[in-house]
């Protein structure tokens, strides 16, 4: 069965996508921005503080589906920048802490909004 979830503490979707889509017993994350959800724009320039804002988005998406970080099972991290990636390690190691999910971590060309980074993720509620 497939439902598609919107929040509104998380940023809203800025094309024709959910913000999350659950199939079955799994949560798909749209890939989430550094965006403020009450604003719609960037939070910061630095790719620290995007990081800390996509992390939060997804926080935000999560809860409201009685989940946590604990339940992700899968992430894909997109960076303007593979030089950014220790930056983006340590804010999301702040996150997952412990059973940390898969994960990739792809350098891209260009992300929406020139954001410098995104992150998608995949939860399990088993």
């Amino acid at each position: 069965m497939k439902k598609v979830v919107k929040v509104e503490n998380a940023p809203a979707a800025i094309g024709p996508y959910s913000q999350a889509v659950w199939a079955g017993d799994f949560l798909y994350i749209s890939g989430q921005l550094g965006l403020d959800p009450k604003t719609g724009e960037m939070a910061a320039k630095d790719v620290a503080s995007q990081a800390e804002q996509v992390l939060k988005n997804i926080g935000a998406i999560l809860e409201t589906q009685g989940l946590s970080f604990g339940d992700v099972v899968k992430t894909t991290v997109f960076a303007k920048n593979m030089n950014d990636f220790q930056a983006v390690n340590e804010i999301y190691a702040k996150y997952f802490t412990i059973d940390c999910p898969a994960r990739a971590f792809v350098e891209v060309a260009r992300l929406p909004k020139d954001a410098l980074v995104e992150i998608e993720a995949v939860a399990y509620k088993g």
